[in-house]
């Protein structure tokens, strides 16, 4: 089999993980901001104050109230929600049991951007990360396709509408600099932050921002992300419904969005022989992952999905159909044991 069933433990743990991080993240409004409490003395009296960014990325300084128990309890609380490691002993009670997490330098990346609001925004976590996580939450641990160094986020654009709120303001340059983990932004456009950000001394901190195809296929510079987009054919269609999922590491946890994934493993195979020579590995890559979630949906009784996702990518046009069904001859030629209707059927 492509892929191994987790335990019930596994999967009941992963849920309770689950639960807890959307709780966290909605009950925690002061564990959701990102900033610090300072304290001033006036006149011989003490004072807190609460310095965080705006919408708009301001700097603000709220008045929290004067050095008494009661502020200094706020403080407290706030301090411990924002350690290193919420939600860390329910991960790694998740991981112990089967679950698979994400590298913790890959996680703190994912988690600022959450912390700053990118995948309330709209932002969209893809690739193998995204891979890695739909195995979580649909209950199995995968064996192909799983291995990665990049972290790659999309975000629909105005390209695509999203059932997602999308009038937040965020900073995700900024969000990335307050890690002061060495990213630099390679790709460069009219000034604006690029779309692929890279660690020269460290080959395993590569980040990549994508969005689905203009009209005249140049970068789309979204003001409210502070960030420049790449562009890249087919992308919408790994975009549209996207769902929800949790993501984790012993650092602990956040909530991210990913594509639905019977959406993911088409697009895969779409995109498959767009792929360069030079990128032959992620080319491969690609199918083993599709071959994965077919076989995911084949032998759970929801092969259903997966065509419904078939029928929609290969009604979209004759060069959307001629790419389908070239990957889907690759993904064949390597599992022959997917040739069933009821994939595939039209």
């Amino acid at each position: 089999m492509r892929y191994a069933n987790l335990t019930l433990a596994a999967q009941t743990t992963y849920a309770e993980l689950f639960s807890q991080t959307q709780a966290f993240e909605l009950a925690n409004a002061l564990g959701g901001l990102v900033g610090k409490f300072s304290k001033r003395t006036l006149k011989g009296r003490d004072y807190w104050y609460f310095g965080y960014r705006d919408i708009d990325q301001k700097l603000r300084m709220a008045y929290v109230g004067p050095d008494n128990e009661r502020v200094q309890n706020l403080v407290h609380r706030f301090n411990e929600n924002r350690q290193d490691k919420p939600l860390a002993t329910v991960s790694r009670i998740a991981t112990a049991a089967g679950n698979t997490p994400v590298a913790p330098k890959h996680f703190r990346i994912i988690r600022r951007l959450a912390e700053y609001g990118f995948f309330r925004a709209g932002g969209i976590l893809i690739g193998t990360h995204a891979f890695l996580a739909m195995g979580n939450m649909l209950g199995v641990g995968w064996r192909d396709g799983a291995a990665t160094l990049d972290v790659d986020f999309a975000h629909a654009g105005r390209n695509v509408s999203l059932a997602l709120p999308a009038d937040l303001r965020i900073d995700v340059h900024g969000a990335l600099e307050s890690l002061e983990m060495g990213l630099l932004p390679i790709s460069q456009f009219n000034g604006k932050a690029g779309a692929q950000y890279r660690n020269p001394k460290d080959q395993e901190l590569r980040l990549d921002f994508v969005t689905s195809m203009s009209c005249d296929g140049q970068p789309v510079i979204m003001e409210e992300l502070n960030l420049t987009l790449e562009p890249l054919k087919f992308m919408e269609f790994s975009l549209e419904n996207p769902v929800q999922a949790c993501i984790f590491s012993n650092l602990g946890a956040c909530v991210v969005n990913l594509p639905a994934p019977e959406r993911y493993a088409v697009h895969k195979l779409i995109v498959h022989g767009e792929r360069p020579v030079a990128e032959r590995v992620k080319a491969t890559k690609d199918i083993l992952q599709a071959a994965s979630l077919a076989s995911y949906f084949l032998e759970n009784g929801q092969a259903d999905l997966f065509n419904d996702a078939w029928r929609d990518a290969i009604g979209r046009g004759q060069g959307w159909q001629a790419r389908a069904e070239q990957g889907q001859q690759a993904l064949l030629r390597i599992a022959p044991d997917l040739a069933q209707d009821a994939l595939w059927q039209f």
